[in-house]
């Protein structure tokens, strides 16, 4: 399930997304941004609205595909916001809504799309990747810096 050489989670069921989210949150206890790849369909906004509901987040409004942004608060974790920025067309437009401004304010920022605003991202910005193997399992793997 964990291979933590690898740092890799394989998900096989919706049963298995709260233990993978509580391992993915321990093992980026200092970590602040997060950019998530994959196809579409693989499970990043599913995996995401798990990470939010185990933070605390109350009325979770599902993925921002028109605001592109939605912003929460946790008692526990403070502010929250959720990127998908699948139909953003440039990074101006991206400065227009203040994306810069929320990556650089130490809230937690999990980002669908990010390589629309690559040059945007913090250093420390942790890159998920989401695969579906031939078992349909996912395979999401992850590098600190």
């Amino acid at each position: 399930f964990y291979n933590q050489n690898k740092m890799e989670i394989k998900i096989s069921s919706l049963e298995d997304l709260p233990f993978a989210v509580k391992l993915f949150l321990d093992e980026n206890k200092d970590v602040k941004v997060f950019a998530f790849e994959g196809q579409m369909g693989v499970g990043k906004t599913t995996f995401i609205l798990s990470i939010l509901k185990a933070m605390g987040v109350e009325d979770i409004e599902g993925s921002p595909t028109y605001s592109l942004v939605n912003s929460y608060e946790s008692i526990a974790f403070g502010k929250v916001n959720h990127f998908d920025l699948y139909r953003l067309d440039s990074e101006e437009e991206a400065y227009d809504i203040g994306i810069e401004e929320m990556l650089y304010n130490d809230a937690y920022c999990f980002i669908e799309w990010p390589e629309k605003i690559v040059s945007l991202l913090p250093d420390t910005t942790v890159w998920v990747n989401f695969q579906m193997n031939d078992n349909l399992e996912r395979i999401i793997t992850f590098e600190k810096n």
